[in-house]
């Protein structure tokens, strides 16, 4: 079904030759979304911090060709290099945008792409990846038709879900929400928006950073996982769950108090790995080093009263989240305590970022 909001506008200029770049960060949920329908909307919302440093650059050129096609004609290359693996996801992604990109079809497009940080590091790529790609369609959109900047992102965002659901999160910075939610007017499964307005300024602030445990692809793919959802024997729970948590971490973000946002953090992480545990078939993507981290962290948050937490995407790899006023302090601890639980010690220092600049 193709929303109409979102077609493409009266085209006012001829380009032959164009390109745009753009810088995109990756975005680690608080509130995760696990499971989708087909349409690539949530089962049930979520709420995300966008990093700053984790990001994905691209570049797309346009070139017009001398006969138009039925499908978007392109060329990939990735980290400076021809790249065949990542190409049927892009095709499909193309697939399914070109009614809101018509005039992609009379142009060949080059993309070129690089990420800041290593492939398999618990960085969700694809969400960054898939947000720059996006951004750099909705500037030629732009180009041709003159769109204003609010229908830009919001077209962006919508544009990025199609390719990944986490991706719609990564167009602006700060807190995403996304996903239609009964006590929230402005919120839709289409895209996401940023969350500015009563925020505390304890979360203004925050650093996140990222313990790679393990660097090997896993066992089942988040793809894979969200469609055993529509199975799981507690997934109706689970949506229910995940939709007062959101009503929860709202008032947690506008309050400040940080205990609880520990609190409900830790607890959705472990809650989308039980899910996990629970489907049919079961796997397990922690590892035995995941656990112990975990451990430590929670006896460090009891032993120095600060309140630093994890969290956990679709794998072992762990986040680790506290505000900046405490980094000295939890950065000698995860030197000292979790460093050695990581491949050649290596972990990823980031910040809660502004959102993607063209560039």
């Amino acid at each position: 079904m193709i929303i109409q909001e979102f077609t493409c506008k009266e085209i006012k200029r001829e380009v032959d030759v164009i390109s745009f770049s753009w810088e995109s960060p990756s975005n680690i949920a608080l509130v995760k979304y696990w499971g989708k329908n087909s349409d690539q909307t949530p089962k049930n919302p979520s709420i995300s911090f966008t990093l700053s440093d984790c990001k994905t650059k691209t570049s797309v050129s346009f070139k017009r060709k001398k006969n138009k096609s039925d499908n978007i004609d392109f060329e990939l290359l990735f980290e400076g290099e021809k790249n065949f693996s990542f190409r049927p996801k892009i095709e499909k992604f193309f697939s399914l945008i070109k009614n809101y990109f018509p005039f992609l079809l009379d142009y060949h497009l080059t993309i070129s792409s690089s990420n800041s940080f290593p492939h398999s590091s618990g960085i969700a790529s694809s969400a960054s990846g898939m947000s720059a790609l996006s951004l750099c369609l909705m500037s030629f959109e732009k180009e041709l038709t003159l769109i204003k900047d609010d229908f830009f992102f919001k077209k962006a965002s919508f544009i990025s879900r199609i390719g990944s659901g986490s991706a719609c999160r990564s167009i602006y910075g700060g807190i995403n929400f996304w996903g239609s939610h009964p006590e929230f007017a402005f919120s839709s499964d289409l895209y996401s928006i940023q969350i500015s307005d009563n925020i505390s300024p304890e979360f203004h602030k925050y650093r996140d950073v990222i313990l790679i445990i393990d660097d090997s692809k896993k066992e089942v793919s988040s793809s894979v996982g969200h469609e055993l959802m529509n199975n799981n024997p507690f997934s109706n729970l689970r949506f229910k769950k995940a939709n007062n948590n959101i009503s929860r971490l709202m008032n947690i973000l506008k309050s400040g108090d940080l205990n609880e946002f520990c609190s409900l953090v830790e607890s959705e992480a472990l809650m989308l790995h039980s899910l996990m545990m629970s489907g049919h078939p079961t796997y397990i993507l922690m590892k035995p080093a995941t656990l112990s981290v975990i451990d430590k962290i929670r006896q460090f948050r009891m032993d120095s009263k600060i309140p630093v937490c994890f969290t956990l995407d679709a794998g072992a790899n762990t986040h680790i989240l506290f505000p900046d006023k405490f980094s000295e302090q939890v950065m000698i601890f995860i030197k000292n305590e979790l460093s050695h639980y990581c491949i050649n010690q290596n972990y990823i220092s980031d910040f809660i970022g502004s959102g993607p600049k063209q560039i």
